[in-house]
């Protein structure tokens, strides 16, 4: 026969050790409020023998427990709804759920008790249409909304439950949900397990142990600490800002500047370990560490390798082009990751990276290196200058020659503006102009020049 007594008796050490937890972290800071909405299969297959009893016995005996445990927890509070237990079998009933206990700020584990020993098994296992009605359960202001769903069978009205807490979980009405399944063949657990976390309560015993489980994922402290790794895996990164990202509505959960003391050793953080989490790295480019193993309860270690080396671009000289900017890519890809200004250093992962750099004509630098914990100087030449003269405004362009002649297009020249002074890289140019008054092609200027660093060419054009 199950011994009850030694049941409880486990429960109430756990409740207090995580009590004891709770107390030392709250002095720290608050700690939130956390709702627990117990639902219960009330459906007739939970009259089925199990053990020395039967499943819904067992399911009541050990609830009433455990909301017993929970009234010594200031900052919990406990909720019961069912479902199957209104209507029988046969009138196929699959709006049969109820709120029986709601969410209250005084104790209400003796109304929830009393309740239980009430309950009825009967109907069908509406499993959806009582998950879409959980949304109406929990009330508006801010907690850690906790469902834990007990059940025997599985969706016996044509729903989609798995749909159904998902799209709640978007909408953060609850984190994502316990789910405990009493006598389930292991090929329909996977109808389940998508609702939730999972649990196979094969036996009486194993009952047991989840529901220790499940207070010890609820209630207990969970910390992590993130090692960024080099390239030979030593965690020296740091000063990073790192994100913790919901994993399944993909929204902020936290941020932190990564910090490690003067011995290299990086600080714990408090996570709730409830979420599923992505942990992105913010470096360039971003590092992301999908689907992070939390151990609740637990002190975690995240270890992510992030090493990098650092690009520093520099131009001799004053730049007559301002904020001169380039363009940096991984190497191969057309998409930018970082513009970045001369004069600047920027941090970049380990890797290749293609550069264009912003200058007339553009310089492109492809394949430039940067390594673990070094600086790659990229230097330019500085500009010359273009001064351009003319008595009249016109139509005009300039074009680069490359050593066999060949021109590329570098710009065009404004219209509005008779006077001109451009910056350009050292080499070998071409201007193509036509003054406004001109009255033909055949009045075009062409001009070979040549321009240095540091020095101005001048052209003129005379009106023709």
């Amino acid at each position: 026969m199950f011994n009850w007594r030694k049941l409880l008796a486990s429960l109430f050490f756990l409740l207090m050790f995580l009590a004891g937890g709770a107390a030392i972290a709250q002095q720290n800071k608050p700690q939130p409020k956390t709702r627990i909405l117990f639902l219960l299969d009330a459906s007739g297959s939970m009259l089925a023998k199990w053990e020395d009893s039967d499943r819904m016995t067992v399911a009541k005996n050990l609830l009433a427990q455990l909301v017993d445990s929970l009234e010594q927890y200031q900052n919990v509070e406990v909720a019961l709804r069912v479902y199957g237990h209104q209507s029988g079998r046969e009138r196929n009933d699959c709006k049969d759920t109820k709120l029986e206990v709601p969410f209250s700020a005084n104790k209400n584990g003796t109304v929830i008790r009393k309740k239980l020993e009430q309950v009825v098994p009967r109907g069908n296992t509406p499993i959806t249409f009582s998950l879409e009605q959980t949304a109406n359960d929990f009330p508006a202001d801010k907690a850690r909304n906790v469902i834990i769903l007990i059940t025997d069978g599985l969706e016996s009205c044509g729903g989609d439950p798995c749909a159904v807490s998902l799209a709640l979980q978007k909408n953060r009405i609850f984190l994502r949900p316990f789910v405990i399944g009493i006598g389930i063949a292991p090929e329909y657990e996977q109808q389940l397990s998508c609702i939730g976390q999972y649990f196979n309560a094969a036996d009486v015993k194993t009952f047991e142990n989840v529901l220790t489980e499940i207070a010890t994922q609820t209630l207990s402290e969970t910390t992590v600490s993130v090692e960024l790794l080099d390239e030979q895996n030593r965690p020296t990164e740091t000063n990073l800002n790192m994100t913790f990202v919901n994993a399944l509505t993909g929204g902020t959960e936290y941020n932190y500047v990564h910090y490690q003391d003067s011995k290299g050793k990086p600080d714990m953080l408090e996570i709730d370990a409830l979420v599923p989490y992505n942990l992105v790295v913010n470096t360039t480019p971003v590092v992301v560490a999908k689907d992070l193993k939390i151990k609740p309860g637990q002190h975690n270690v995240i270890k992510v390798k992030s090493p990098q080396g650092e690009l520093y671009l520099r131009q001799d000289g004053p730049s007559p082009y301002g904020a001169l900017q380039a363009l940096v890519k991984q190497h191969g890809s057309d998409q930018t990751l970082h513009v970045q200004v001369f004069g600047t250093r920027h941090k970049y992962l380990t890797g290749k990276y293609d550069m264009e750099i912003l200058t007339l004509p553009r310089i492109y630098q492809k394949g430039v290196e940067v390594k673990q914990g070094q600086t790659n100087t990229i230097t330019i030449p500085p500009p010359g200058q273009l001064a351009i003269s003319s008595q009249m405004q016109g139509y005009g362009s300039v074009y680069e020659l490359d050593e066999t002649g060949k021109q590329t297009w570098v710009c065009n020249l404004p219209e509005d503006n008779s006077r001109v002074t451009l910056a350009l890289q050292p080499g070998k140019y071409r201007l193509v102009y036509r003054m406004k008054s001109a009255q033909a092609s055949k009045f075009t200027d062409v001009q070979d020049f040549t321009i240095r660093s540091g020095a101005t060419s001048t052209l003129k054009i005379f009106n023709r």
